[in-house]
């Protein structure tokens, strides 16, 4: 790379630190975020120079082997921002947070929610898992408390009883997951980012995360799949 990498000031150190004591960010939050930094340690701001900024700070972040990522919740489209960490996999990572055993459930989950027709998984069956674990055997009531902790660090998210991949950890664990469940995991024909959530084309398999449906489907009066024209035979969200 011949050109220099722009100098990170205090506006980008201090907007670093924010996004690493959140782990994740909410899109309007971080162009706030943008703005204020950049007020408080009178860098230039443009509203429309995000992107750049963000760029400047991922610059002297490789050496680091960390990133910041932009992705998507799959509940609702809106942008999110995510600090990743690129040199150990994910699930390495997650090891020096969790026991042996809450890491089994936790692949274990993950597992029931990527091989599931939706994206979710509920508690029961993630439940049923607990006295199955190879590396030592979870009481319900313990499996339990292990899922509000994976809810609490953003890991997973649950909706009455359904658990799903919190956006954080979609960000963070897209290409673990591409390449551990190359079969299965589908990649959203509108924004070819991985999708959990998603909707499928009973005809030929195409997957579209739901708010990508709901958009891609708007303008068009009869829903047909955008790869193979059969008619869309899901209830458009």
């Amino acid at each position: 790379n011949t050109a220099m990498a722009a100098q990170m000031t205090d506006a980008h150190r201090r907007f670093l630190q924010v996004l690493m004591s959140h782990g994740i960010m909410e899109g309007s939050e971080v162009q706030k975020l943008h703005r204020r930094c950049c007020e408080i340690h009178k860098v230039y701001y443009a509203h429309d120079k995000l992107d750049d900024f963000i760029s400047t700070v991922n610059s002297h972040l490789q050496p680091l082997f960390m990133q910041i990522r932009k992705g998507m919740s799959e509940d609702d489209g809106r942008a999110h921002y995510a600090l990743v960490n690129l040199a150990e996999t994910e699930i390495t990572k997650m090891a020096s947070d969790y026991t042996e055993n809450e890491l089994e459930l936790f692949k274990k989950t993950m597992d029931l929610i990527i091989l599931s027709e939706n994206g979710f998984a509920s508690s029961t069956d993630i439940l049923n898992l607990a006295d199955t674990l190879k590396t030592k055997k979870m009481k319900k009531k313990e499996a339990e408390q292990v899922l509000k902790v994976f809810v609490d660090d953003k890991w997973l998210s649950e909706r009455s009883g359904e658990y799903t991949l919190h956006t954080r950890c979609i960000i963070e664990m897209e290409q673990y997951i591409l390449s551990n469940y190359h079969d299965v995991a589908r990649k959203c024909n509108i924004c070819h980012s991985l999708a959990i959530q998603s909707q499928v084309c009973e005809s030929c398999g195409t997957g579209m995360h739901l708010p990508c449906v709901r958009k891609y489907f708007r303008a068009q009066t009869e829903p047909r799949c955008p790869q193979c024209n059969d008619f869309w035979s899901c209830d458009i969200p």
